[in-house]
């Protein structure tokens, strides 16, 4: 695909402290703007998440370039993440802000349009992107999908308030020193709008998903093992404290004696441990089962085999304002949903006819949910997930997003005859 007739096409870096080979969205959203022939390159750190220590064949000290799919991307130097706590976190994070600030504009010489910047914690993300902004020229574009200080607040990372007004003023400056304000869920509009300076600089941007998923029938599968039958509710992604995994659990407790009802978690995390543990200290091993990490794109054919597919989080404000992405993964295969949370995710499962949703961090409603949705016909919950499916090609569709964003870029891009469109989301 090549641009628009008259449009050159732009010349675009991306910033992230995590690319590929680590999953994270942003690596499907690089490949569609090259798809768009855009001339893309990235700029990030070491892969080491979310293991916390070096990917295989990679040094934490040493920069790197290499290539994804014809994308240049260039690495710079962290501390890796370790066990993810307390200093050795801040660490990581300070230590690719500071590289980044410092070899980034070394490693990214380009003449860019667009800086377009992935802020998944932490939002330090955004010093070496104003760096780089000065330096270059180029307009930026801030992606926010975990806001700054809510999220170290509402998690209990950071109670001092001193710290607290410290990431905020942070956040502010990073954000009024960005072209535009990209947030994944319009439950961040708000907050987001008060320190960017106003709403007319902020877009709703939500992530999408990538082209493999899909529906599938389980004949159609491959590459899943062996899995118990009966009623399947299966939960994929990250193993760790944000999912809730004690709720899933003292659900499993309140259903175990159905004998029929089996929770499928395809997925690892720092948390993984715990529940193996907690599985063996409550007698849940006949009904969890703990597959493992598996490719994104074998995700669908696990899907395939699932009654229910659940997205948990926990109660938290920060939380009810967040649109997960695995909600847009499920959505996408056309499978009916529970959403185990409050705010933007449930109102996004109910609002989209796909499942159920119930409060986060209750069990008992959690159970009420699986055996609600165990009760239909596999007709009726198969109109569910078809409508799902419906709702994502209409909300969050990938080329239907990535031409917005191609808009956004234009609009502030050094140079663009199209003049912006303040308030346009």
């Amino acid at each position: 695909m090549t641009p628009p007739a008259g449009e050159r096409p732009l010349r675009i870096l991306v910033l992230s402290q995590y690319f590929w080979p680590e999953d994270f969205r942003i690596n499907d959203l690089a490949l569609a703007l090259q798809e768009r022939g855009h001339h893309v390159e990235v700029l990030t750190g070491i892969p080491n998440y979310p293991e916390g220590r070096a990917y295989p064949g990679y040094s934490p000290l040493r920069p790197r370039e290499e290539s994804y799919h014809g994308i240049r991307v260039r690495r710079v130097p962290l501390l890796t993440r370790g066990r993810a706590r307390g200093m050795r976190l801040a660490l990581n994070y300070a230590s690719f802000a500071l590289s980044a600030s410092v070899l980034g504009p070394l490693a990214a010489r380009g003449d860019y349009d667009v800086i377009l910047v992935f802020e998944v914690s932490p939002v330090t993300v955004g010093i070496p992107a104003l760096v780089l902004k000065r330096i270059t020229g180029a307009a930026l574009l801030f992606w926010v999908l975990d806001p700054w200080p809510e999220v170290l607040r509402d998690t209990g990372v950071v109670s001092s308030e001193v710290v607290l007004a410290a990431v905020r003023r942070l956040a502010r400056r990073i954000y009024r020193g960005s072209d535009r304000v990209l947030v994944s869920s319009e439950g961040f509009l708000r907050p987001v709008s008060e320190l960017a300076g106003g709403e007319a600089r902020v877009r709703y941007f939500p992530q999408s998903a990538e082209p493999f998923y899909r529906p599938l029938s389980p004949h159609q599968t491959e590459g899943v093992p062996p899995l118990p039958s009966g009623f399947r509710v299966m939960v994929a992604g990250n193993i760790g404290t944000s999912q809730d995994f004690p709720t899933l659990l003292a659900a499993a407790e309140l259903l175990r004696g159905e004998g029929d009802i089996h929770w499928i978690v395809v997925g690892d995390g720092r948390m993984r441990g715990w529940v193996e543990e907690q599985v063996r200290q409550r007698g849940l091993q006949p009904v969890v089962h703990l597959m493992g990490r598996h490719p994104a794109e074998r995700m669908p054919h696990f899907f395939a085999h699932a009654d229910v597919l659940l997205a948990s989080l926990r109660r938290a404000p920060v939380y009810a304002y967040t649109l997960p992405a695995k909600i847009q993964s499920y959505l996408a295969c056309a499978r009916p949903l529970i959403a185990g949370m409050d705010g933007e995710g449930a109102r996004v499962v109910m609002e989209s006819g796909a499942g159920l949703s119930c409060p986060a961090e209750d069990p008992l409603a959690l159970a009420d949910a699986v055996l609600a949705l165990r009760a239909l016909s596999a007709e009726e919950r198969a109109a569910m997930g078809f409508r799902g499916r419906g709702y994502f090609l209409e909300h969050f569709e990938r080329e239907r997003l990535t031409t917005r964003l191609e808009r956004w870029m234009r609009e502030v891009a050094p140079g663009s005859a199209q003049g912006p469109a303040p308030g346009a989301r």
